[in-house]
């Protein structure tokens, strides 16, 4: 257990000082907005529909990593992504086992694609994904209105299109959590 919590440690290390990057296109942000966000959102159903944790917070930690590390190829960060962690865990001699497990966990987070998701740690990951944008509704907007340039209805209907996608990929324990938030980020968005 001692030797997960040093490598959980160094990959939250590794994931921030790459969010702190210039060439980082959500901002550094990401870190505080996003990120460790999903990672308690995933912690609460990890324990909610008990599935293991530590797939389920690795996973969690590097689930956009390869979207902040090369943003020109965002459109497949969540394949890139399970490749990087590969990587990364192997540097920590990580056990292929879990790696497999964690890679899927990624590959299958995104909400803009039809992936099954096999495990029970898939769905809490993406899942927490989900419920971290309606926790941050801010950095949403700011995304579509600072980053990309979108006009304010533009940049209104985006982040309500990625919302109600959002909303659309939970889990049932998961839509429990944040339903009020999405109601009234419905309202709120019109």
């Amino acid at each position: 257990m001692v030797v997960c919590m040093k490598i959980i440690d160094e990959i939250k290390k590794l994931v921030e000082e790459e969010c702190k990057k210039d060439s980082n296109i959500f901002g550094d942000e990401i870190w505080s907005y996003h990120i460790l966000s999903v990672v308690e959102f995933a912690k609460i159903l990890a324990k909610r529909m008990n599935a293991d944790h530590e797939i389920v917070e690795i996973a969690a930690l590097l689930h956009d990593y390869a979207g902040i590390k090369y943003g020109d190829r965002y459109e497949a960060h969540h394949i890139l992504g399970a490749e990087e962690a590969e990587k990364i865990l192997k540097g920590f001699n990580y056990p292929q086992e879990k790696i497999e497990k964690i890679k899927h966990c990624i590959y299958a987070h995104r909400g803009s694609k039809s992936i099954t998701r096999e495990t029970v740690e898939a769905e809490c990951v993406a899942s927490a994904d989900a419920m971290a944008h309606f926790d941050r509704i801010p950095s949403l907007l700011y995304f579509a209105f600072f980053r990309v340039g979108m006009n304010v209805d533009e940049g209104t209907k985006y982040v309500r299109r990625k919302l109600e996608r959002s909303w659309s990929k939970l889990i049932p324990e998961a839509k429990e959590i944040v339903k009020d938030k999405y109601e009234a980020s419905m309202l709120i968005l019109g």
